[in-house]
């Protein structure tokens, strides 16, 4: 389910204080209720006169974009975006439904507008190491494989892809160069035509159809243009539950196998396992990851068969938005190495280093245990302490480059408030006078700040900055019978009083009241429901 912030912000309808189900009636209600307070020919003074215009053509204009059926429904969907897009009103487009295409229309041309102006490269390059080899005096290099790919969006239903590779270990090479054109015959069938061109020449086709909600096969035919010999391909794909995927896999020809495999994958673990038969050789492996943090992980995987038997233990971390690296300890009937990988992007760089070909349990302990004490004592006293100060400064950075701005909409959130003053202040006399609903105390902003604030006596200049105190508004917004209701879904921001005291931050709001005598506190989310006064509030 997407997130709040993932969808159309509400901000006017937090302005008008309304629900996003408000019947029409209700809209027109809101806009008297606001254009009393805010209409500028109620004032006489200037600079008051001038508050109420600014405030009053905010109103004016969220009541014109919610008044209008069509407006208001474009906005639901895409939010001010989609009344800025281009999109024509009238005539021309009178049903709800012409609108919602229409605009399904503008966003799916612009999507493939951006779509199309890039291609998407992908390349590895992978330089084998050997430390043996090197005492040995023979060089450090035992061999070394580059890779590349580039996809191109030809059209809405076809892909096309083109890519080669090169290979050398010792003093023999290898080369292929590879064209694959993807066509989407419906929304579940597509089919792919292959061509390679090197050592092992081969034509093919695969075609993909999803035969149900859940299942998806795959059948393919390749020629070898070398010897003329042909390979048939059928692989079944099964969603068994929500996180776990089955396939089989057979491939009959030359290099005939069965395969049988799982992948299991949510949000903290990944585990897949693979068992192969053929008609010469038999395997079976498997790999698990475990995500700490979304910016680090542990692997462990292993492989066992007719001709590889190694286990693999390792890790890897997240250094940039585009950015991981991982470095896997292995051991095997091959010997012991390290192994680094670099991923950008598309982009990958892998670097195996053969340690020893002898399997010497000292080495095989030290080859381990060494580098890994290494690690974490450099993680844990030079790279931690790096991103800290990293972090520290791009969230300064980040408040200095907005401070103009929130300096800008807490000017303006209490100009807003200072003439919602006298009739807050009259309906808090009110409601103090039947021993009603009052609000004592209420701020709003940055989630970890206002929790903070709460426990301190006196709220200091740095605390102070990242919060606002919003107890007028929501004062004014008690109804006459006593009660306040803020809408769930809308960001409380957008109400009139507040503003965004700390741009990108999570945020809550905290109000304490006080209703027939007795105290209450509540704390809230930004997009939470509140409804006061409430018996769960007591203190």
């Amino acid at each position: 389910m997407a997130t709040p912030e993932a969808e159309p912000t509400k901000d006017l309808y937090a302005l008008l204080h309304l629900s996003p189900d408000a019947s029409d009636e209700d809209i027109r209600k809101a806009y008297r209720q606001w254009a009393q307070i805010y209409h500028p020919d109620k004032y006489l003074e200037q600079h008051m006169k001038d508050i109420a215009t600014e405030n009053f053509q905010r109103i004016r204009d969220a009541y014109e974009i919610l008044s209008d059926e069509q407006k208001r429904q474009i906005y639901d969907i895409y939010g001010m975006e989609g009344l800025t897009s281009g999109l024509e009103l009238g005539p021309k487009l009178s049903k709800p439904e012409e609108i919602k295409e229409e605009l399904e229309r503008l966003r799916r041309r612009k999507e493939e507008e951006k779509f199309f102006s890039h291609s998407r490269p992908a390349g590895s390059v992978f330089a084998n190491l050997s430390v043996p080899q090197f005492l040995d005096g023979d060089g450090i290099m035992r061999g070394m494989a580059m890779s590349s790919e580039v996809q191109m969006q030809l059209s809405k239903r076809n892909l096309a892809s083109i890519g080669g590779n090169l290979a050398v270990t010792g003093k023999s090479g290898s080369g292929a160069a590879t064209a694959v054109l993807r066509h989407q015959a419906s929304s579940v069938a597509s089919i792919e035509c292959m061509a390679t061109v090197g050592l092992r020449s081969i034509i093919g086709v695969q075609a993909t159809r999803h035969i149900s909600h859940h299942s998806t096969a795959t059948s393919g035919l390749s020629i070898s243009l070398r010897d003329g010999s042909i390979n048939l391909s059928n692989a079944w794909t099964r969603q068994l539950s929500e996180h776990a995927v089955g396939n089989i896999q057979l491939v009959l020809g030359g290099e005939s196998a069965i395969s049988v495999g799982w992948q299991r994958k949510d949000e903290k673990n990944s585990a897949t396992g693979e068992i192969k038969f053929g008609t010469n050789f038999f395997g079976a492996s498997a790999h698990y990851i475990r995500h700490f943090s979304s910016k680090s992980h542990g692997r462990i995987a292993g492989k066992v068969g007719s001709t590889a038997l190694e286990f693999e233990v390792g890790g890897g971390r997240r250094i940039s938005k585009f950015s991981n690296v991982r470095m896997l300890y292995n051991i095997g009937i091959q010997g012991i190495s390290w192994r680094f990988e670099l991923h950008r992007a598309g982009q990958k760089l892998i670097i195996p280093v053969l340690l020893s070909a002898d399997l010497d349990a000292w080495f095989a302990a030290s080859a381990l245990l060494i580098p890994s004490s290494l690690y974490f004592l450099f993680k844990s006293y030079v790279v931690k302490p790096y991103y800290k100060r990293r972090e520290k400064r791009k969230s300064l950075e980040k408040v200095e480059s907005q401070s103009a701005q929130v300096k800008e909409a807490r000017e303006a959130a209490k100009r807003a408030q200072k003439l919602l003053e006298i009739v807050s202040n009259r309906k808090r006399q009110k409601q103090l006078d039947r021993d009603g609903l009052v609000i004592m105390k209420a701020l709003y902003g940055h989630k970890n700040v206002i929790r903070e604030s709460d426990q301190m006596s006196e709220v200091n200049d740095d605390v102070a900055s990242q919060i606002l105190d919003v107890t007028v508004p929501l004062n004014f917004l008690i109804t006459d019978s006593g009660q306040l209701k803020l809408h769930q879904g809308i960001k409380k921001s957008g109400i009139m009083g507040f503003c965004d005291p700390c741009p990108g931050e999570p945020k809550q709001l905290l109000v304490e009241y006080t209703f027939n005598g007795q105290n209450y506190k509540v704390l809230v989310d930004d997009y939470e429901e509140l409804v006061i006064p409430h018996y769960a509030h007591h203190i």
